[in-house]
């Protein structure tokens, strides 16, 4: 039995180090651990449930527009519900993503992307905004769509450009002003190489596809605060961003990529 779970923490940490290694490098590749969702072809084909109020719908519909740009998605925005009880649960789906926005409260982050990964494929993730922020004048449109795309970004997994500040032109640096509500050429290229390969099968990308199905807990986990979001295995230097992962076991794991407010 210690031999097992010698072994199993060598693997779990193996994955720690690579994604630390490779999420947060300065304007090189950044992938976020080379998690992406499993497909047998490009492009690659999937709804964004649209649980956000209508003073998000532009910031939305243009960061669809624009990933959409990449030659390996084909996003489709889907409707919701702009209800409060399902924006604060935002609750995600297999095989989709959903995007919510809701006062979640004086807790730190301004964005949030949480992704569902089994044997390192993606499953399902959520991308929740933040009004208690957002509905601060510190915040304008440009520096909404900016966090918005980033979120969004992070579930194909794509993770910073760079975390020194540097203004690179991509809603995936951290440009303090926020002012790039869109992504750039580099972010495109990446995309193109994390989904340059196919996958047979879903390849566990789906909950319950793998052997044995899914843990107990792992799809409807509760990841509304700190305490549930698992170990923190990366960040930037500054402070501005920060990587949590909870384990499951069997290789279900759930990350959580922060955004946090200024």
């Amino acid at each position: 039995m210690r031999i097992k779970n010698k072994f199993r923490f060598i693997v779990v940490f193996t994955l720690i180090a690579m994604l630390m290694a490779s999420s947060f490098p300065a304007g090189a590749t950044h992938s976020w651990g080379d998690y992406h969702w499993a497909r047998s072809s490009n492009p690659l084909a999937l709804d964004v449930v649209d649980n956000m109020t209508s003073d998000w719908d532009d910031n939305l519909n243009g960061a669809i527009s624009d990933w959409n740009r990449s030659s390996v998605l084909d996003l489709t925005l889907v409707a919701g519900s702009d209800d409060a009880r399902t924006r604060n649960r935002c609750r995600a789906e297999s095989g989709k993503l959903a995007s919510c926005n809701y006062e979640y409260g004086n807790n730190g982050w301004l964005g949030l992307a949480q992704i569902w990964v089994k044997g390192g494929h993606i499953s399902q993730g959520t991308a929740k905004m933040n009004d208690t922020y957002f509905n601060s004048p510190s915040y304008n449109e440009t520096a909404r769509s900016h966090v918005v795309c980033q979120e969004i970004g992070h579930l194909f997994g794509l993770g910073h450009q760079d975390e020194s500040g540097a203004d690179l032109n991509t809603c995936m640096d951290y440009d303090r002003n926020l002012s790039n509500p869109s992504p750039n050429q580099h972010d495109y290229q990446l995309l193109e190489e994390i989904y340059s390969h196919l996958d047979s099968g879903d390849g566990g990308g789906k909950p319950g596809g793998g052997p044995g199905g899914p843990p107990n807990g792992f799809e409807n986990a509760n990841l509304r605060a700190v305490e549930n979001w698992g170990v923190r295995v990366g960040g930037s230097l500054d402070g501005h961003a920060d990587i949590y992962v909870r384990d499951f076991g069997n290789g279900y794991m759930i990350f959580t990529f922060v955004f946090w407010a200024e």
